[in-house]
């Protein structure tokens, strides 16, 4: 990888799932799903604690070198939870959101229904640190995995439900493929496609 960007080890996979945790706490689709702010703080750490181990055995999970930033990513062909890999998180989940679970499987269930088929690298998540935002870490560690899919010759395929992540995508190749509203006056989402670049 490059800029300090690497894949991040088995003892580091904590520090990454409290980065995402605190990264997400203002994030509109998942504050949709969890209004009240300090149930949120706790399920996003039970949420990261399921996703993080669930997206390594699916693809990769990098760091930052101090760990400012986090990004989650499922390889080729395993954007979507196989049987098995659904089983082992839905009991967790469960417990988890608690009341709030209609809520995340309807969100899930947009974001499932709008993404494309095909072979291509999903950023499942990418998050920074709140008090390092704005420095230029989320780019970076965006930037590592593009690369690599470019030598691959592999699209990579986001969704965000954050309008200033738009023009932030927009500027690292994605461009916006989809928008759509969550049923029920869930939050309005854009799927971005990055194609991949020659070298």
């Amino acid at each position: 990888m490059n800029d300090g960007i690497a894949a991040a080890r088995g003892d580091q996979l904590d520090e990454v799932m409290e980065t995402l945790a605190q990264a997400f706490q203002t994030d509109p689709a998942l504050s949709w799903i969890l209004p009240d702010p300090a149930h949120r703080a706790r399920a996003l750490r039970g949420l990261f604690h399921v996703l993080v181990p669930s997206d390594a055995r699916a693809g990769r999970v990098l760091r930052s070198a101090g760990g400012e930033a986090a990004s989650l990513w499922r390889a080729p062909g395993q954007a979507e939870s196989g049987t098995l890999e659904f089983l082992r998180t839905v009991l967790p989940l469960v417990a988890t959101f608690g009341t709030a679970l209609p809520r995340g499987l309807k969100v899930q269930g947009s974001i499932d229904a709008h993404r494309p088929k095909g072979r291509f690298w999903y950023l499942h998540y990418v998050g920074v640190r709140p008090a390092e935002q704005g420095k230029g870490h989320g780019g970076r560690i965006i930037r590592a995995q593009t690369a690599a899919a470019d030598a691959e010759g592999l699209s990579c395929w986001l969704e965000t439900a954050t309008p200033a992540n738009v023009p932030l995508y927009e500027r690292l190749g994605f461009r916006a493929q989809v928008e759509w509203d969550v049923p029920g006056g869930g939050p309005h989402f854009w799927g971005m496609m990055r194609e991949p670049v020659a070298s």
